[in-house]
């Protein structure tokens, strides 16, 4: 599948208002858009920071204060 990178950026936006099978198909499409070599760095910068924003919010969701991540 081949989509923009201003829609993944876009995505990435709401991924923590989707369920889990979309937001994993989010991520994947993020990583899909930084392993391409036509996209620019600019790009790839904001979405990987938008992406590293989304991991963190999850981490903190998803685990408790005794457990490791």
């Amino acid at each position: 599948m081949t989509i923009s990178p201003r829609r993944v950026y876009s995505q990435l936006r709401k991924i923590d208002q989707v369920d889990s099978m979309t937001s994993a198909l989010y991520r994947e499409l993020a990583q899909d858009v930084l392993a391409t070599p036509g996209v620019s760095l600019a790009m790839k910068q904001a979405i990987a920071e938008r992406l590293n924003q989304a991991n963190r919010r999850l981490g903190l969701q998803t685990v408790g204060g005794e457990d490791s991540y």
